[in-house]
C-alpha cells in the first residue's frame, strides 16, 4: 500500500503543469527611458526617433531650426526618394538612429576605460576605472 501510494503521488507530481508562467515573447528594448504619453508630452517620440543626444540638441533649437533640421532628416528617412515616408522607412530610420545612439555610447566607454590611450583595455585599467573610486 505504501509503495502504491507513492507511485502515485510521483505519478501526480509529474503529470502536474507547472504553475509558474513563463514570458516565450521577446520584448523589443525601449526606445526611450521617458514615459510614452502623447498626451502628456512628445519627449518619447523624440527620443525614439531622433536618439537621445539628438533630441536633446533639438530641445535647443528655435522652432525654425527646428523644422529646417527635420527635413533634412525626413529626406534621409525617405529610402526610396518618393517624398513620403512609410511605416518601414520609419521603423528601418529609428533602428538606426538606436544603433548610432548605442555604438557612441560604447565608444565613449571604450576611452573612459582606456586610461592610458593605447587603444586596449587590460584588467588594471578596466578595473581602475570601475572600482577605482572603491580602492
Amino acid at each position: 500500500p505504501q509503495l502504491l501510494l507513492c507511485l502515485s503521488l510521483s505519478m501526480l507530481c509529474i503529470s502536474s503543469k507547472p504553475t509558474e508562467k513563463k514570458d516565450r515573447v521577446h520584448h523589443e528594448p525601449q526606445l526611450s527611458d521617458k514615459v510614452h504619453d502623447d498626451a502628456q508630452s512628445f519627449d518619447y517620440d523624440h527620443d525614439a526617433f531622433l536618439g537621445a543626444d539628438e533630441a536633446k540638441t533639438f530641445d535647443q533649437l528655435t522652432p525654425e531650426e527646428s523644422k529646417e533640421r527635420l527635413g533634412k532628416i525626413v529626406g534621409k528617412i525617405d529610402e526610396d526618394h518618393d517624398g513620403f515616408v512609410t511605416v518601414e522607412e520609419l521603423k528601418a530610420w529609428i533602428k538606426f538612429a538606436q544603433k548610432r545612439w548605442i555604438y557612441e555610447d560604447v565608444e565613449r566607454q571604450w576611452k573612459g576605460h582606456d586610461l592610458n590611450e593605447d587603444g586596449l583595455v587590460s584588467w588594471e585599467e578596466y578595473k581602475n576605472a570601475t572600482y577605482g573610486y572603491i580602492l
